[in-house]
């Protein structure tokens, strides 16, 4: 199947053609139709821009423009580089799943040492396989927009791990995706399906191979937590400095299961983290937490809908920013309470702190409560450092920098500590230490 990309008539040109797609875009018969009809609606709509209300601070006909060719498969020196950025990326005792480029890796990957109850295929392999009459679906979603539609006609790979119940995984599973083609586009998206009781730690993880340049990923990951299952996913982008990430993640939680999802933007010159969330299980209990580090001019968006569908349910979500230079940080938080959800307990909280006169940080906190018997709240703030602090410790000999990242830790320091494997936690904070020596 060949897929072009045309201009639109709602906005600048996406007009990039992908060529030698065919062959490359597995699937066919209901996978090559629901592909073409979800790049039908991508044509339609362009991408997304500043009239749409969900997408009004990051406008991407401005910041992305135009949608990038597909990056070639990796040839043997791609991969070599690319085995380097995952041997820096990787956490140490955890297994391994590697996408270069968007293709699934199997020997830079640890698909043995996950052990019994777990299942990884390819997503390649799952929508070739004629006898799975329902491969088609794994390209729908409940929820879409234009970038969704966009990754469902153009995904090339991808993994889907099953999990099967009462297991409890020894060591957290780390996707790592790696660019290694500059000015290129890459498409994945993954399942991750838990079985009722399971435990389990995922970590995604965004970098580049020495070389890549100005590269665009559009990524994708639908989960289903099972009823009293426990699911710790942690999302950390540490992409190359001019690179475009947009990041979409679908969950489904189940009775009386807990998730702890964590994001962190650090790297990348534009990034977006979306995260469409449903509590469809009676006494499920979400924790959300985020952190965007920002500077130059780099901008980072996570956007949040949390859907209670069904009573007795908690949430939580708590969102720290840190801005420099010209960066520009958007936190839109969304929370939905349906009727039937009665008993619901929905909070968010979000705090920014800009370190210049020129950085920007933008809080949307929504609520949207149909029920009557409800605890639900938000706040937002948005500030300076502490001058008086940093007095305190700079009296102390402490240059100003090494002041301020203190200070920074602190801040930042909340949203970190609610990951409860000790260490993923040391991973993010050694990721925030990297931002902050960067900073200088």
């Amino acid at each position: 199947m060949n897929l072009v990309l045309a201009k639109t008539d709602t906005g600048p040109a996406v007009g990039n053609v992908f060529v030698r797609t065919h062959g490359r875009l597995p699937g066919a018969g209901p996978v090559a139709d629901i592909r073409a009809r979800a790049f039908e609606a991508y044509k339609r709509a362009g991408l997304p821009h500043r009239r749409i209300e969900e997408w009004k601070y990051t406008d991407l006909r401005v910041l992305m423009r135009d949608v990038l060719p597909r990056a070639p498969q990796p040839d043997t020196a791609a991969l070599a580089r690319a085995k380097a950025a995952v041997e820096k990326a990787a956490i140490e005792g955890a297994a391994k799943l590697v996408l270069v480029d968007g293709l699934f890796t199997p020997n830079l990957s640890d698909i043995v040492q996950l052990g019994q109850g777990v299942d990884v295929r390819t997503l390649r392999e799952v929508l070739e396989n004629p006898a799975n009459e329902g491969r088609g679906d794994l390209l729908l979603t409940a929820t879409t927009d234009a970038v969704i539609s966009l990754n469902a006609a153009m995904v090339t790979d991808g993994v889907v791990i099953t999990v099967t119940d009462g297991t409890v995984l020894s060591r957290p599973i780390q996707i790592v995706h790696v660019a290694t083609t500059s000015s290129a586009s890459s498409f994945t998206r993954s399942y991750l399906r838990l079985g009722k009781g399971v435990q389990a730690a995922v970590v995604e993880s965004f970098v580049a191979a020495e070389g890549a340049r100005a590269y665009q990923a559009n990524d994708a990951v639908i989960v289903s937590v099972g009823d009293a299952a426990n699911l710790a996913h942690l999302h950390v982008v540490a992409d190359e400095a001019d690179a475009t990430n947009i990041s979409s993640v679908f969950v489904a939680l189940g009775a009386k299961a807990k998730l702890n999802l964590f994001n962190m933007i650090c790297g990348g010159a534009v990034s977006r983290y979306q995260g469409f969330i449903t509590l469809v299980g009676e006494g499920s209990a979400l924790s959300v937490n985020g952190v965007n580090l920002l500077k130059d001019k780099q901008h980072g968006d996570t956007t949040l809908v949390i859907d209670h569908a069904v009573p007795h349910c908690t949430s939580r979500e708590n969102f720290r920013a840190v801005v420099d230079d010209r960066g520009h940080s958007v936190f839109q938080g969304h929370i939905i309470v349906r009727p039937d959800a009665q008993k619901t307990d929905g909070r968010m909280m979000t705090r920014a702190l800009l370190l210049s006169d020129e950085a920007e940080a933008d809080n949307k906190p929504e609520l949207e409560i149909f029920a009557d018997d409800v605890t639900c709240g938000h706040g937002a703030t948005t500030g300076a450092l502490d001058e008086s602090l940093l007095f305190y410790l700079r009296a102390r000999g402490l240059p100003e920098k090494e002041a301020q990242a203190l200070l920074i830790q602190a801040f930042v320091g909340e949203a970190i500590e609610s990951i409860t494997n000790d260490q993923l936690r040391e991973h993010v904070i050694a990721a925030a230490e990297r931002w902050l020596e960067a900073r200088g």
